[in-house]
């Protein structure tokens, strides 16, 4: 979802997030307005996907500065969902972690609960952690070239925009991608991590909600 009215970015956030806020205004702006994105349009903001631990990260920043109860449903929203996933792929159980998943598999989830609202997507569109949104959905709806083929238009955008998004644009996205994997490296390495993404539900849980979530199902106690 599109809510740009609601100010600029904050200035804690990891510059990486700033830069890509930044050229998504940019870009949006050379293609003249062909871009759908507005206020109250939640078509992008339906369905699970990957997200990375950088992701996750931010998404926990954001949900720190909500007021409790707020974000406690935002939480409850979140772990319905990881339970009805984790009934359907039981690998879930055991490490939410998709870096050893194959597309096909990421496909078939992806495809089971095309139909589940983000968790912080409110009843009238809006984001409740918007600021703190991943970089996938500050990106999501600009269209990009390559070898000729456009790729990442929205599904409301049903047409190919005449206009061209300028290579110098392409390039940049390409330095934020690559920036991006080494800010990825960087946590792996400081954390341990053994991977670097997730489907985007589990980025609303804090570690020690899951862990309470996976002993209850176990009948471990404390």
């Amino acid at each position: 979802m599109s809510d740009r009215r609601l100010g600029p970015t904050p200035l804690d956030l990891p510059p990486l997030y700033r830069k890509t806020d930044h050229w998504f205004q940019r870009a949006t702006a050379a293609l003249l307005g062909e871009v759908p994105c507005r206020l109250g349009c939640t078509n992008c903001c339906i369905g699970p996907f990957p997200i990375t631990l950088l992701d996750v990260h931010t998404l926990q920043q954001g949900l720190a500065v909500l007021p409790p109860d707020h974000r406690h449903r935002i939480e409850q929203r979140a772990a319905e969902q990881t339970a009805a996933m984790e009934t359907s792929f039981p690998q879930l159980t055991e490490t939410d972690l998709l870096d050893n998943w194959s597309d096909q598999d990421i496909d078939r989830l992806v495809t089971e609960f095309h139909h589940l609202p983000c968790p912080a997507l409110e009843a009238d569109g809006r984001c409740s952690v918007y600021h703190h949104r991943p970089l996938v959905c500050r990106s999501m709806g600009i269209p990009t070239e390559d070898r000729g083929l456009v790729h990442g238009a929205c599904e409301v955008q049903t047409f190919i925009p005449i206009l061209r998004l300028p290579s110098i644009f392409r390039e940049e996205a390409d330095r934020l991608a690559q920036e991006e994997a080494s800010s990825l490296d960087r946590l792996r390495r400081a954390t341990g991590s053994t991977g670097e993404e997730v489907f985007l539900p589990y980025g609303f849980l804090r570690r020690e909600t899951r862990e309470t979530c996976e002993k209850s199902e176990t009948g471990e106690k404390g």
